[in-house]
């Protein structure tokens, strides 16, 4: 997955959440940081190129698991990562639904 398609679907999946209601994707194309603008048409082919490479992928890990040649013991770090991915952005998201300053966003992320 390029680093544009990672930005593309961070932004399809977080916009919506963070904003607590539907945001279109004309407005999530304006969201990506390139100095062009990004056109809606290209915005949706990306994500859907994204959301193409992420399912391949975890396809791939089914299949390599699936013959022997990745035990489950090589998983772990990256699963520890993704888990702590997720309570960082669930952490955010709270706090900036809820208002709470930079300062107390960051004692609560170093305890996490």
């Amino acid at each position: 997955m390029t680093k544009t398609q990672l930005e593309t679907l961070l932004i399809d999946a977080l916009v919506d959440n963070i904003a607590s209601k539907h945001v279109k994707y004309d407005e999530k194309a304006k969201l990506r940081r390139t100095k062009a603008a990004v056109s809606r048409g290209s915005f949706n082919r990306t994500l859907r190129q994204a959301k193409k490479n992420a399912i391949q992928s975890i396809y791939t890990v089914l299949l390599l698991g699936y013959f022997g040649l990745l035990e489950s013991t090589d998983l772990y770090p990256y699963l520890e990562a993704s888990n702590k991915l997720k309570s960082y952005t669930t952490t955010l998201t709270n706090f900036m639904t809820q208002g709470k300053t930079t300062k107390e966003l960051l004692l609560t992320i170093d305890t996490l």
